[in-house]
């Protein structure tokens, strides 16, 4: 069941994965949890009442009581199972792959992500060997199943990450996913003017796909920011666990950037503590929060590994280059949330009453290649041999792929957990150094390109 990746569960419906499976993920995911309690919410593609169905048919067949969100956002899924005091939650929503694709995001207790290295592989395991979908229509009493409404507390969980509230305009793409159904309420209580791209969740995805990694998903907001001369630009991901910034002057701004603007409030709050960056990030991310009193600690990519690291060593905050942002909500609740990063963007600015492109211009003082992807025909042999040509590195780590640091220049080249691709991140003191070094890396993946 290939639909099983290092973080969740994804496939193409209803060739990959299908309502019988999903039955199956329900029985299987309540067995290998133990679990009497499950909060589950959905995003709003096509396939996600079908799906949602039969896999909390799977949940109720285990004898699992069920707490239904409906709608929502993943991150209001991490709040709710903390909130309600459950024992984890499943989201079904295939977050930014385009709408054809469905899945599963798994939890168990205080939101503790169920990943590849955490009990995915256990899950898959049994969900193979368990029966398919009874052909019988299910039949759940209110002791089964309850309708539950977080969202007013949800705006209040969101809140807690900043203190300003600055009366700025703003513009915020949803791009027709889940973001309008955590931010609705939550506009209600900030003195914003705002200009709302896309709100209405639809899971076709009509507009622009909701990956707002691909800056061709963001031109509409751009050019918004552009046209009203707001202040800010925000756009959010399908399932509104990651947040892209745009600042006044229409520009992207890069997330391990954002990750040492956020860091520096964050550490406002928890003078002297951790914040985890991941490894793609800029030189001037660790020195930016060492900069603020914290400390910066690099990490591997992914969302199930990150908050394990944040766990294990007390981290206050974490930010990656994919737009993930990280909080420290309680001492048992550690969450990746795109509106919790808006809030806390939004304190930023209250607190500095600086432009954003200000701020984050003086963090601008490397060459970043940005992070490109080529599918490679063999990726252990061609890592090898990359490693070889870099033996006498001052660094070379295997941290996530392969680290290779030098004094004025660093690449991170790393297989995707998602996807059949070979990912290249570069970043060196000068543009000269950064191009030199990318494109005789980037010679050496297309070579042995698949």
């Amino acid at each position: 069941m290939s639909i099983f990746k290092a973080y969740d569960i994804r496939g193409i419906v209803p060739d990959e994965l299908d309502e019988p499976q999903a039955y199956r993920i329900g029985r299987a995911s309540a067995r290998y949890l133990g679990a009497s309690t499950l909060v589950v919410g959905r995003d709003a593609r096509r396939s996600s009442p079908e799906l949602l169905t039969a896999m909390t048919r799977g949940l109720t067949d285990e004898g699992v009581r069920i707490l239904d969100l409906g709608l929502a956002t993943t991150p209001m899924l991490y709040f709710a199972i903390e909130h309600l005091g459950a024992d984890g939650g499943i989201m079904v929503t295939a977050s930014h792959n385009p709408a054809q694709y469905n899945g599963f995001k798994i939890s168990r207790e205080h939101a503790i992500p169920v990943g590849g290295e955490s009990g995915l592989l256990e899950i898959e395991a049994l969900a193979d060997r368990l029966p398919a979908l009874p052909a019988s229509p299910a039949t759940t009493t209110e002791s089964d199943r309850r309708e539950t409404d977080v969202r007013d507390a949800y705006v209040e969980h969101v809140l807690s990450v900043g203190s300003e509230r600055p009366p700025l305009h703003v513009v915020i793409d949803c791009g027709n996913g889940m973001a309008a159904v955590g931010l609705e309420l939550l506009l209600e209580r900030l003195p914003l003017t705002v200009e709302r791209l896309y709100f209405e969740p639809d899971g076709t995805f009509p507009n622009h796909a909701p990956d707002p990694l691909n800056e061709e998903n963001l031109r509409d907001l751009t050019a918004a920011v552009r046209r009203t001369r707001a202040d800010l630009g925000v756009a959010f991901d399908g399932d509104a666990d990651r947040a892209i910034f745009i600042d006044e002057r229409g520009d992207p701004v890069s997330s391990d950037l954002v990750t040492a603007l956020l860091a520096r409030r964050q550490l406002d709050r928890a003078p002297g503590g951790r914040v985890l960056y991941d490894l793609r990030s800029s030189r001037a991310t660790a020195e930016a929060i060492e900069a603020a009193g914290g400390v910066a600690q690099r990490c591997r990519v992914g969302h199930s590994l990150i908050k394990a690291d944040m766990r294990e060593c007390d981290a206050i905050f974490a930010g990656e280059l994919s737009g993930h942002f990280y909080f420290r909500f309680s001492p048992n609740l550690v969450a990746d949330d795109g509106i919790a990063a808006f809030v806390a963007m939004l304190d930023l600015l209250g607190h500095e009453r600086t432009p954003l492109s200000e701020l984050v211009s003086p963090l601008r003082r490397y060459h970043a290649s940005g992070e490109i992807s080529l599918r490679v025909r063999d990726v252990p042999a061609l890592l090898r041999a990359v490693e070889a040509e870099h033996a006498e590195a001052p660094e070379v780590s295997h941290m996530d792929g392969l680290l290779v640091r030098y004094e004025d220049w660093w690449f991170n080249l790393r297989p995707s957990n998602t996807e059949p691709l070979l990912r290249l991140t570069l970043e060196a003191d000068t543009e000269e150094r950064m191009v030199h070094e990318r494109d005789r890396l980037l010679a050496q993946m297309e070579a042995s390109a698949g």
